[in-house]
């Protein structure tokens, strides 16, 4: 009996430790035969109601073992509410140079986010990001997946 009320004790534990907060914004983009082709820009649409508060922004890549770069450049094209855009490019760095993963490896696949902390947005509505992967080869091998995540900054936090 007591061995039973331990594992009870010990599962709700489990299960309350791994609730964690989830974020404001969260959605995945799913690339067909892990390539990611030149014409294909994944786009997430995000409604800002609290102009404020400040977000941080996280774009995970997730692709497998066999990537053959050891970074990737894409482009974030934002339109604000207002229909005003701008985009810029940004690095995102898969191997160190020793070859490496710079991302969290999980069997035969890796993880690198590209973050973007404390972060306000001026004007309230919809605004729309969309991710141009930024090489000239017409597709890019072995990328499963592009995760974009908004959390909110809560109050303290440095």
């Amino acid at each position: 009996m007591r061995l039973l009320s331990n594992s009870v004790v010990l599962v709700i534990g489990l299960i309350l430790s791994s609730c964690g907060e989830t974020p404001f914004y969260k959605e995945v983009y799913s690339f067909e035969n892990r390539e990611w082709a030149q014409d294909v820009k994944p786009s997430y649409e995000v409604d800002i109601k609290d102009i404020k508060k400040e977000y941080d922004f996280t774009l995970s890549l997730r692709v497998t073992t066999d990537y053959e770069f050891s970074n990737l450049w894409v482009f974030m094209k934002t339109i604000a509410p207002d229909g005003s855009t701008a985009r810029e490019p940004f690095e995102i760095q898969i191997t160190n140079e020793d070859g490496s993963w710079v991302g969290e490896k999980s069997g035969t696949m890796v993880t690198t986010n590209l973050y973007f902390r404390k972060r306000q947005l001026p004007l309230k509505g919809k605004y729309k990001f969309t991710i141009e992967q930024g090489i000239t080869a017409s597709k890019i091998n072995e990328v499963l997946d592009l995760t974009f995540t908004i959390d909110g900054v809560k109050e303290g936090e440095a």
